[in-house]
């Protein structure tokens, strides 16, 4: 009988597929382990030069700080000077999750239970900032304009 990979194949008929699942789980677990060392502080995979990964490491963060600033600009004025240092340290080891809106607010959110910003001043506006950007957890009862006021605030900032 005829190697079934290599024989010919009529028109219309379907050539067996090999069995790849061996080699898909060596290449997801090859993806997740560079995955892991450019996001997530792991150690470089074998094979990979650990300087040029540290190289696509900075240009990743660098490039979600640049993004964040963008979408979020106010912990940034915020902060100032030392918004750059808290961000990179906050983001190291610590992948995105949920998009750069999430990670703003999940950024101030850390800020804030850490204890990293101790100035007063800054302290009660990222706290001020952070408390118009999640809202109040539900609308008062019984206040149907309010209810839905709050309802349109959320529409629009969430696009």
């Amino acid at each position: 009988m005829a190697d079934p990979i290599t024989r010919a194949v009529a028109p219309g008929e379907r050539r067996p597929a090999p069995d790849t699942g061996a080699a898909r789980r060596r290449l997801a677990e090859a993806q997740l382990a560079l995955l892991s060392a450019l996001v997530a502080d792991a150690p470089p995979p074998p094979g990979f030069d650990p300087a040029r990964l540290d190289v696509q490491r900075r240009a990743l963060l660098a490039k979600r700080l640049g993004v964040v600033r963008k979408i979020a600009p106010e912990p940034a004025e915020i902060l100032g000077d030392d918004f750059r240092d808290l961000f990179l340290g906050y983001a190291r080891g610590r992948p995105m999750a949920d998009g750069y809106r999430r990670d703003a607010l999940d950024f101030a959110r850390h800020l804030l239970r850490t204890g990293a910003v101790t100035d007063p001043d800054r302290v009660r506006r990222l706290t001020a900032w952070l408390a118009e950007r999640t809202g109040p957890a539900a609308p008062a009862p019984g206040r149907p304009r309010r209810r839905v006021a709050a309802v349109l605030r959320r529409l629009r900032f969430a696009r």
